[in-house]
């Protein structure tokens, strides 16, 4: 079994370069940590290559490029505290144009652990689509995917200009539902559809006003204490509201 030590081998700093945004969307691949997370990728046909640290077993029924490394190399691949064991190596998918019948707008979402947290959501409860706004988290970033726990492999997510996309759902004749404060309609009070569009915002400004001015209706989540609830806890409780029964 042939084993990489050497941090100068083209392969491993080719794969170090994945740690950057732009390296990532050049090469159209991202890195990935842990088995659940491989095992997802691999079940999507993502996975590319298995990176495993020697002396190391693995469970996952992987038939394509397997390479052994170091401990060493594996602490330069790493991109959590804790070391693991096995790594991969995946290509991004080319989403679907067709936006189907469940779509979740992120407007300019921050915190990775908030959009990948929506984007599990969505997943978990039946939505087809995830659109991202330009100006949110890169979709690929290591915590974004962490947070997803793999529901990124399974979903139609897209980045582009949210207000293109509204217009495009709406000649759908599919209702565009936007998250607010002000005159604003109960989350209990809408009738869960087989197609809708949320709208969620970002995490200090909510969602932008030239979007709410496009959205069909504003709603909000009834709460007893609290006026407010944190982006990807609100996104749960709606998608949940929403999902295919």
């Amino acid at each position: 079994m042939e084993v990489i030590r050497s941090l100068k081998n083209e392969r491993i700093k080719n794969w170090c370069r994945l740690h950057e945004k732009k390296y990532r969307e050049k090469e159209q691949k991202f890195l990935i940590e842990n088995e659940h997370l491989l095992q997802e990728a691999l079940q999507a046909n993502q996975l590319e290559t298995l990176i495993l640290m020697e002396n190391t077993k693995t469970d996952l029924s992987f038939d394509g490029n397997r390479v052994y490394v170091s401990e060493e190399v594996m602490k330069k691949l790493k991109m959590n505290q804790s070391m693991p064991v096995c790594m991969g190596v995946v290509h991004m998918k080319k989403n679907e144009a067709e936006l189907k019948d469940k779509i979740l707008l992120c407007d300019d979402i921050q915190d990775p652990g908030n959009l990948g947290t929506m984007i599990r959501s969505a997943y978990c409860f039946g939505f087809d689509t995830v659109i991202v706004s330009n100006k949110s988290v890169d979709i690929y970033n290591e915590k974004v995917i962490r947070s997803t726990q793999g529901a990124l492999f399974h979903l139609n997510v897209i980045r582009g200009n949210l207000e293109d996309f509204i217009k495009k759902i709406k000649k759908e004749n599919i209702p565009v539902y936007a998250t607010a404060f002000q005159d604003a309609k109960g989350l209990e009070t809408m009738q869960p559809t087989h197609q809708v569009a949320l709208i969620f915002g970002n995490e200090g400004a909510g969602v932008s006003e030239k979007l709410l001015q496009l959205a069909d209706e504003k709603v909000f989540i009834e709460m007893s204490r609290f006026d407010s609830l944190n982006v990807a806890m609100a996104t749960t409780i709606c998608t949940y509201w929403f999902r295919k029964r």
